[in-house]
Order: structure tokens, then C-alpha cells, then sequence
């Protein structure tokens, strides 16, 4: 879509199940000048580059973290598994050795500098369900208008439907917002493959939440208005700090594997701002433990009927909290 807040916006209040059908540009009539917005501030980089092994096998490579200047976690798509020594040819003769494994995930080191071969080689990776190759409008178009600190792998999706006339309106009504950074891997969004949830495990991902947030989350708190998440990956950024915390909001930087899921008591955030998410996700149960399972799927099934678009390019929703998600200090 050229225009970014021309999405479509379902709301959904997960008190009373009570959905409306607007649009993303009526998402700030919904909110007061009590109100803070919370945004991740990461910058998707080009993450995804194909080389060849050695028998002239093709290989896809995926980044998930950087862990030094010359190594890496990936993830690796070919006939058959990397095994410990292997060498990729990569573009601009580079190449890379595999070294060891965490899990599912790959660990190799790169012939240069990890990130400014992924720059000057990768490409966008957009999620499969898109359905065509990345293209150069893709390194924009994929990045929400204030990215600003690389290490994403997958944009905050939430996030792109925001844009200056959005950000003109939040200001003519004084509705303030501060960042959190999270830099999302590939991980998150892999679906839930074990018959018991507990089992899932989370790849780690790196955030920060800076002291200024914190001030503004109190602040915001004090004066009686709501913390609004843009985003998944800012509900899981506050409700880690929070967690670790264990006394209200503080500042964190560290990793995070957190699993919010149903039944998790949400202290840090009253309401947020996110996509339609793929079936037996992480993300999708996020979700469900904020709203409430069924009023969840009656929206989804809902907007399926209403032909909203879903997924990474997709429409948005607004969801209030059940009278259950909140724990507050």
C-alpha cells in the first residue's frame, strides 16, 4: 500500500468483546493526551544471502544474531545439514565456516566483518508468505519511518503502518511517545511445533529499555492514562523489564527469551497496537493472553470474512485488555 496509514484498524476489547471496524488513521481519536505510545526503535538489516558449498550445493543463510565482529548465529537452508568445518562461498569471494551449533541454529564464522557483509551482500528477508523476492523498495518500504538502530532481522510490523500524517495527528492531540529497542530474529516468529507449549523454546533476542522510557512509563501512570505497546515485540521488550524488575517499570538491557502466553499477568503494558499473526504462533498467544482466547478468534474469524489483510503488509488492530491480563504493583 503507498500510503501507509491507509490500513485498515479492527478494535477489539477484550472486556466486552466489543469490536469496531475503523480505519488506521482514526487511531488517534482513540486515545487521550494521557496516553503513551512505546515504539521499537530497531532497523531491520539485509539479512538473508545465498552462497554454494564446496559440492556446489546451494545454501541459504539467515541471520539471526551477530555474537562478534566475525561470527554468527544463522539459520541454514540446504539439501543437507552444515557440518562441523564446512565452507560457504559466499558473494564478493567471501565465505564461511561452520563452527559449531545452539540448537537449531548454526554458528559460523565469516571471512570479514559479519554486519558489513550482510549490508553490502544480503537481502531483505521478507517472511515467505509474501510470496515474491525481495525487492530494492524493500529496504525502505520494510523499515518503520523512525528505524533507527540496526540488528532486526524482521521489521516490528506493527510499526509500519505509522507515518507523518500519523505522527502530525498524535502531536495536534499531545499524545506523547517514547522507544524500547528489540531486535527481532527470525525465531520469533517460527511456529509452535510440541503438543505442550511449555515445552516451546524461545530463540534469545537483545533489547534494551532505556531509563527515559521508564520515566515516561511512571509518569504516564501517575497522570492516569494507558502504556500502549506498537507492537509485540514492545509487549515482550516491557514486560521483561518489568519482570526482572519485580517492582514496576525499570531500565534493562540484556536478552529475552520470554514466552507470554495464556494465563501471563501483564504489569506493563494497557493496550496495544499489532498485526494479524500467523496460526500457532508466539505471537498469536501473545495476543490471546491479552484479549482472551475467544474474543481473539471471533475477531479473526471476523476479519477473515471483512477481508482484512493480514500478515507483515497487512492491516492492524487496536486490542484493549481482559478483565484478567492486568497485574498491577
Amino acid at each position: 500500500m503507498a500510503t501507509r496509514s491507509a490500513s485498515r484498524l479492527l478494535l477489539l476489547d477484550g472486556a466486552s468483546g466489543l469490536r469496531r471496524d475503523l480505519m488506521f488513521s482514526d487511531l488517534p481519536s482513540l486515545l487521550s493526551p494521557l496516553d503513551l505510545l512505546v515504539f521499537n526503535d530497531t532497523r531491520v538489516i539485509p539479512a538473508r544471502v545465498f552462497g554454494f558449498k564446496d559440492s556446489g550445493g546451494r545454501v541459504e543463510i539467515l541471520l539471526e544474531r551477530r555474537l562478534t565482529a566475525d561470527t554468527a548465529l544463522v539459520h541454514v537452508r540446504a539439501s543437507k545439514a552444515l557440518r562441523a568445518g564446512a565452507v560457504v562461498k559466499l558473494p564478493g569471494n567471501h565465505a564461511a565456516t561452520m563452527i559449531g551449533r545452539q540448537g537449531d541454529l548454526f554458528q559460523l564464522r565469516f571471512s570479514g566483518d559479519v554486519a558489513a557483509f550482510f549490508e553490502a551482500h544480503g537481502e531483505v528477508p521478507l517472511p515467505p508468505y509474501i510470496g515474491r523476492p525481495a525487492e530494492t523498495a524493500d529496504r525502505e518500504r520494510y523499515q518503520t519511518v523512525y528505524a533507527r538502530i540496526p540488528g532486526a532481522v524482521a521489521a516490528p510490523t506493527a510499526g509500519l503502518h505509522f507515518d507523518a500524517d500519523i505522527f502530525a495527528a498524535l502531536r495536534a492531540r499531545h499524545i506523547r511517545h517514547a522507544f524500547v529497542t528489540l531486535h527481532v530474529g527470525a525465531g520469533t516468529f517460527q511456529p509452535v511445533r510440541v503438543d505442550d507449549i511449555e515445552a516451546h523454546e524461545m530463540h534469545e533476542e537483545c533489547l534494551e529499555v532505556p531509563e527515559a522510557t521508564c520515566d515516561a512509563i511512571q509518569t504516564t501512570r501517575a497522570a492516569g492514562g494507558r502504556v500502549i505497546a506498537v507492537g509485540t515485540t514492545v509487549v515482550r521488550s516491557l514486560e521483561t523489564a518489568a519482570a526482572a524488575s519485580g517492582r514496576g517499570i525499570a531500565p534493562f538491557a540484556g536478552a529475552t527469551r520470554i514466552f507470554i502466553k495464556p494465563g501471563h499477568r501483564f504489569r506493563a503494558v494497557d493496550a496495544m497496537v499489532t498485526n494479524f499473526h500467523l496460526p500457532e504462533s508466539t505471537l498469536l498467544m501473545l495476543c490471546s493472553a491479552f484479549v482472551g482466547r475467544e474474543a481473539l478468534l471471533a475477531a479473526y474469524a471476523h476479519a477473515v470474512q471483512a477481508r482484512y489483510r493480514f500478515f507483515s503488509y497487512g492491516d492492524a488492530m487496536f486490542l484493549t485488555p481482559s478483565s484478567s491480563a492486568l497485574e498491577r504493583a
